[in-house]
């Protein structure tokens, strides 16, 4: 009844703080990936970041919950079934201790099992994250591939990488399943020495056959604790990547800090490069010069298209290599980065909308936007005529993937929500 009661308590507080865990975890890594910068963001694809999310925090909840709920429990269970051989016949329980010698063998053999399987894990784990960018790619990009009936290209490339994760995961298995019969040389050849010690006893006398079956009852539940040792041993080692690919994402420091005393007005809205060269592991710009002056509109043309992209620097999403980039006379890198962000607005060539209506998307610039405000702007970027032609209009519904309006309409609709 005891058992009962405690192992419903364990379960319960087990499961309670693991998920606790693994909530507090998706938060922590959430909120850490929007502080990234681009750069930082550029190592990390889609697919990795939200296996690291899903998959790879679901690995370390579990371990947290054997850990702490069938770990601890079995070390108990160890012992006071040991106390209670001990208790019924001493001559009988000297059989456990014989088996300890096996331990070291044991030890050394799972080591050498966790060393050949770990960097497996992290080949797994790295081949899951291409298999999500896969179906990522293939849903975002549907109506393209039917389009170009390229049907049967897009279930060959998912076929090789889900092909090649069943490979890896397959061999991590064939691996793993060598702790088992490990964990079971120790466990038998511990049966074997009681029932060999106890069948002398029970001859002898000194042992009646009632006590014998209530030493296997003890013997069955030290098995059982080592078995769920074994358990918790194949899980620690399935997470132990996973955990390794969390910290990877918590470690990783954003490269855009705020100056020691930065500043928190900006004067003008003059831009200026100055000898601005910026690179990846080539150069896409070189000793860029360029200065737009407050109340000037300008336009520039470069190819290839790549190259405009970077001559947006101006609200600070890399910094540049070389060079500096002026708004107001001061250098970007010398400002607040939400005062730079929020007086710098930029329309990016592909946008993207987010679920909600219309309406909520405008607000992403100004929540406190009234309706009329929305609208005036909405005629400014040329976007309130086919807005007002829908059915709901401002309080149409985009659906996922933004797939209900144009690339044009798209632009016109975030133009506002930037500006």
């Amino acid at each position: 009844m005891l058992a009962l009661v405690f192992g419903a308590l364990a379960g319960t507080y087990a499961s309670r703080a693991s998920a606790g865990f693994a909530r507090n975890l998706r938060h922590d890594m959430y909120y850490k990936v929007q502080d990234f910068s681009f750069s930082n963001i550029d190592k990390f694809s889609t697919g990795s970041i939200v296996t690291r999310l899903t998959t790879d925090v679901t690995n370390v909840q579990n371990s947290f919950q054997m850990i702490t709920r069938i770990a601890v429990r079995c070390r108990v269970m160890l012992v006071f079934s040991l106390a209670m051989a001990f208790r019924i016949n001493g001559q009988v329980a000297w059989a456990f201790l014989g088996v300890l010698p096996v331990l070291p063998v044991l030890a050394i053999g799972l080591g050498i099992l966790m060393k050949i399987v770990s960097p497996v894990f992290a080949r797994v784990f790295k081949t899951y994250d291409r298999m999500n960018t896969v179906v990522q790619e293939n849903l975002s990009g549907l109506r393209v591939v039917k389009a170009y009936v390229r049907e049967e290209h897009e279930t060959a490339k998912f076929k090789g990488v889900s092909g090649l994760f069943y490979k890896e995961f397959s061999k991590v298995q064939k691996t793993m399943v060598c702790a088992r019969p490990l964990m079971q040389l120790c466990l038998y050849a511990c049966i074997l020495l009681i029932s060999w010690f106890g069948a002398r006893l029970i001859v002898g006398g000194s042992m009646t056959t009632g006590e014998l079956t209530s030493r296997f009852s003890y013997v069955m539940q030290i098995l059982m604790s080592l078995m769920m040792v074994a358990m918790v041993f194949v899980m620690i080692t399935m997470s132990r990547a996973s955990a390794q690919r969390i910290s990877e994402l918590l470690t990783e420091e954003s490269n855009l800090h705020d100056p020691g005393k930065p500043a928190y007005e900006v004067k003008n809205d003059d831009v200026s490069f100055e000898r601005v060269s910026f690179s990846y592991k080539k150069f896409a710009l070189r000793d860029v010069n360029l200065n737009i002056k407050l109340g000037r509109r300008s336009s520039y043309w470069a190819a290839p298209a790549r190259r405009n992209h970077h001559l947006c620097s101006s609200s600070r999403l890399y910094d540049v290599t070389e060079g500096g980039v002026k708004v107001g006379g001061v250098d970007v890198r010398a400002y607040h980065l939400n005062t730079l962000r929020s007086e710098v607005a930029m329309v990016l060539q592909k946008n993207v909308l987010f679920s909600g209506t219309i309406k909520e998307n405008l607000r992403w610039g100004d929540e406190s936007a009234s309706d009329e405000e929305l609208r005036r702007v909405c005629k400014l970027v040329q976007a309130d005529e086919f807005i007002s032609q829908m059915p709901d209009g401002y309080d149409t519904h985009i659906e996922q993937g933004d797939t209900n309006v144009s690339g044009g309409q798209k632009q016109h609709c975030a133009s506002p929500a930037r500006c």
